[in-house]
């Protein structure tokens, strides 16, 4: 009997993970977004959390608090597998309207309407294969990429029914 021990990687606003089996990522997302990237045959893959759609300066180093700065990290990673970026599966989730009714309303702050219009035109320019969406509405989200099987669960949920950084449990298999 083999015992694997999953390990979990919870990501906060502005980080990325690449990794494999049997690593699962964690997150919880408000207006910001995630984009999840799997490769079925070598059980490879990355999530992002962005903030913001792009940023007006930047300094020369990459960040990943920015739609498109996140999907090149994560692209690097994809590439370096040897794989085409055509054969992995990905998923957008987030960018829920969690601030009150009268800023969504306003054009200039709709960050969450930004965030996945992001998302969706680096999927569609880079020729992903998506799979499937979990975006838009005002609820917060709890979500977890299983990379061993590609699966990705999403809860969604108050703000305030939440903490900040959920408990990290170890499970054997």
């Amino acid at each position: 009997m083999t015992l694997l021990v999953r390990e979990d990687v919870f990501l906060r606003p502005g980080e990325w993970h690449f990794g494999d089996a049997p690593e699962r990522i964690r997150t919880l997302l408000g207006s910001c977004v995630s984009i999840t990237l799997w490769h079925p045959r070598l059980k490879v893959g990355g999530m992002c959390h962005y903030l913001l759609a792009t940023r007006s300066e930047t300094d020369g180093a990459l960040s990943g608090r920015y739609a498109d700065e996140a999907m090149l990290l994560l692209l690097r990673a994809m590439l370096a597998t040897g794989r085409p970026i055509k054969e992995f599966h990905a998923k957008l989730i987030g960018g829920a309207a969690v601030l009150p009714t009268i800023e969504r309303n306003l054009p200039v702050h709709d960050v969450p309407g930004r965030n996945i219009d992001a998302a969706r035109t680096l999927a569609r320019q880079l020729g992903l294969n998506v799979q499937a969406e979990d975006v838009g509405g005002t609820s917060a989200r709890l979500v977890m990429f299983d990379i061993d099987s590609g699966d990705v669960w999403v809860r969604q949920t108050q703000v305030s029914d939440i903490s900040t950084e959920p408990e990290i449990r170890r499970e054997k298999r």
